[in-house]
């Protein structure tokens, strides 16, 4: 990462976005100066584009498990996917029909279910435990209580990394015909995401979050299930998605979807044990400190730590003083001065409430960058203390 060539930047903020693989950029390429044509085009040069999207069509189905790739629709993003999913699923089941969710999903899907609350909408809000995992007994008592609904839970949580138990929700959802959408933003590319194991309906992920570029992302919908298009005005992507598809953006999702599968398994291995010497080194030099979700199956790339009565903020601009990037929580709300909801979900003590940093590790993260963080944030963290109210001035 080179902002200033003078000296090197240790990235720790991959959750939020991801480098573009130089084999994407070297796949994108083409369809960027030759092969721009509309693939809806019918001439030789609008045939190219299509079978360059058809081809990339396939890589992505691969990597998720699905049946046909047919049953991908390209977007501008897991925002887009997860707002059509949701709208879709409402408008197929009709005017009876709740929404099921959790206080600890992203803003991508908080957003359209509050519009949707605002429109009077009935939504169920399903708890998390102080771990961060779903409370599966609120989870089954809601299907309990509510035979029509649309069910929106993401498969890995963006803030704490914590992996939800899907599966096994979503199989209990399939056995009683319930619609089910999960955003897999986090999940895709870091973890096995296999849907012809899991019997999700409908599935979002991006292109940004696993080494491929922005704008683009995809709309998994499985064959069979009831559909009503978020855009449309078009023939694109069946009449599902309606815009002149992003062909080079969809090529370039397509070539990072294929090096996820090759990679995934070795990359979570090493990333884990990157990030378990980061929350070791942390907890044994800037206590008193908190992992969050350290007894939950989380992502292997993923440590939100938190530090007592600090600021995260500080902490956050001190750190970008020593040429470390991290973040607060999602860097969709960074910004925002309130505290993050998915700790405020989980009951984390308000001594630890305003002082979290996540780190999120990634493909380019090395065992120096592990070094260097532990090297500078310690005195951070120490200097934050000596600032407190009350702090010994000695």
């Amino acid at each position: 990462m080179s902002c200033d060539a003078a000296k090197p930047w240790v990235y720790l903020d991959h959750n939020s976005t991801t480098p573009i693989h130089e084999e994407v950029i070297e796949a994108m390429e083409p369809f960027l100066r030759e092969s721009w044509a509309n693939p809806s085009s019918a001439h030789t040069f609008g045939s190219q584009s299509r079978r360059a999207i058809d081809h990339a069509r396939a890589q992505v189905a691969q990597l998720i498990g699905a049946a046909k790739p047919s049953e991908i629709i390209f977007t501008s993003g897991g925002s887009e996917s997860n707002n059509t999913a949701l709208t879709s699923g409402l408008d197929v089941l009709g005017n009876d029909a709740v929404l099921i969710t959790s206080p600890a999903e992203h803003a991508a899907v908080l957003g359209p279910i509050q519009r949707f609350e605002q429109l009077g909408k009935k939504i169920i809000w399903v708890p998390v435990e102080r771990s961060g995992i779903l409370s599966f007994e609120a989870y089954t008592n809601a299907l309990r209580e509510h035979p029509k609904a649309v069910l929106s839970f993401m498969w890995a949580n963006n803030e704490t990394g914590v992996i939800s138990p899907l599966k096994k929700m979503a199989e209990q959802a399939s056995d009683q015909g319930y619609l089910f959408h999960t955003d897999a933003v986090q999940a895709v590319g870091k973890i096995k995401v296999d849907v012809s194991e899991v019997p999700v309906d409908m599935l979002s992920f991006s292109g940004h979050k696993l080494n491929g570029p922005k704008g683009v992302g995809v709309l998994y919908v499985r064959e069979g299930t009831r559909f009503s298009p978020y855009l449309r005005g078009g023939h694109q992507e069946r009449g599902r998605r309606a815009g002149t598809e992003n062909v080079a953006a969809i090529v370039g999702l397509g070539k990072a979807c294929e090096l996820a599968a090759q990679k995934r398994q070795e990359h979570e291995s090493r990333l884990q044990g990157l990030r378990d010497r980061l929350e070791e080194g942390i907890q044994a030099t800037c206590q008193p400190v908190q992992v969050h979700a350290a007894e939950a199956p989380r992502l292997a790339n993923t440590a939100n730590i938190s530090f007592e009565k600090l600021d995260g903020e500080a902490i956050l601009f001190m750190l970008d003083d020593d040429r470390v990037c991290v973040s607060t929580g999602s860097a969709c709300e960074s910004g925002s001065l309130d505290a993050s909801h998915v700790l405020k979900a989980m009951q984390v003590d308000s001594a630890y409430l305003n002082s979290s940093i996540r780190f999120s590790l990634g493909e380019s993260t090395t065992e120096a960058d592990i070094d260097y963080v532990l090297e500078v944030l310690p005195q951070i963290i120490h200097r934050c203390r000596s600032l407190l109210p009350g702090a010994d001035a000695s």
